[in-house]
């Protein structure tokens, strides 16, 4: 059905990513410590699992002491949007609502909480100029842009900058995303960011992320093992539909995906929809957040002083209209 270009050019990318990052990464330190450093970002994971859970995915639940592209997700693909950037990647806060990945509002806002805490403090650190907001929802992302522009810092998060950069490049975009209970939570940032009337639909593609409860299913983590592997994969299958639908269906022009835990199909969904005659852009939340942060930080801007007013504004105006 599928080539296994996608397949291919994910998995043993990341595969030879990792054999040979060590080497790789002293070459780009040396580069980039004769250079002059425009961006210095800190990427921050939305939450951490304890490295002995049963409910691990990807690499949210690695030792926090190993290499840092050792622990990012999807490396292979995130990288080379980091090629000329001085970046740091937060361990992340420890899940306190539970050892699985979030998805529910509650585990949302427990993650929120917990995240604000290290922003905080990495702001205060003063090394860096960007902050990029890891995971598909988002958490404590407007609480967070308004706390970084306090100490002139960009601020950029994987779902609100997939939408508006989907904008940009179609009339309309629908979101691939793991399941209806996690639509739900993205069906909120949508409206929350005022794109309700851009975004055609909210498809999934019925797998939850490795969670108790969810053994029944079709494991997310398991497909995700078998694309890499060049095995047909339910996920990779079931992403391909949904998007076609999307476009043919709901009048999408634009493919964004949802939970960063399906970031990894966005190569996949490329290579499916164009053998099926699509010529459509897929986006994925790392790389259009490290993208639009050096785009604010090469033209000078940083978020509305009025939209994310601090708690003492030089000047408030008279009325918001809504």
């Amino acid at each position: 059905m599928f080539r296994g270009d996608a397949r291919v050019a994910t998995s043993s990318f990341d595969a030879s990513v990792s054999r040979s990052v060590a080497t790789d990464h002293r070459k780009w330190t040396k580069t980039m410590n004769d250079q002059k450093i425009n961006y210095r970002f800190l990427l921050i994971p939305p939450f951490r699992l304890p490295t002995d859970t049963n409910w691990g995915y990807q690499t949210i639940h690695k030792d926090e002491k190993l290499p840092k592209v050792e622990r990012l997700m999807n490396e292979g693909m995130v990288l080379p949007f980091l090629e000329d950037v001085e970046w740091d990647l937060h361990p992340g806060a420890l899940a306190a609502y539970g050892d699985w990945p979030v998805e529910t509002r509650e585990e949302f806002a427990y993650a929120a909480n917990a995240r604000l805490i290290n922003i905080r403090e990495e702001c205060q650190s003063g090394k860096y100029n960007g902050i990029i907001l890891l995971g598909g929802g988002e958490p404590g992302f407007l609480e967070a842009r308004e706390l970084c522009r306090k100490f002139n810092i960009v601020c950029t998060a994987n779902a609100h900058s997939q939408m508006y950069l989907a904008t940009m490049l179609g009339n309309k975009f629908s979101v691939i995303d793991i399941s209806g209970v996690h639509n739900v939570y993205y069906r909120d940032l949508i409206y929350q960011h005022q794109l309700n009337h851009r975004c055609a639909s909210i498809r999934n593609i019925g797998m939850h992320l490795p969670r108790p409860g969810a053994e029944d299913g079709p494991q997310l983590r398991e497909e995700r093992r078998k694309a890499l592997a060049g095995e047909t994969s339910l996920a990779v299958s079931n992403a391909v539909e949904q998007a076609e639908k999307a476009l043919l269906e709901d009048g999408a022009e634009v493919i964004t995906l949802g939970c960063s835990g399906v970031f990894w199909l966005k190569p996949f969904l490329e290579e499916g929809l164009a053998e099926r005659g699509w010529e459509v852009p897929v986006l994925e939340g790392y790389s259009a957040s490290i993208t639009l942060a050096k785009l604010m930080i090469d033209l000078k801007v940083n978020a509305s002083g009025i939209t994310y007013m601090s708690d003492n504004p030089k000047r408030l105006p008279e009325k918001l209209l809504t």
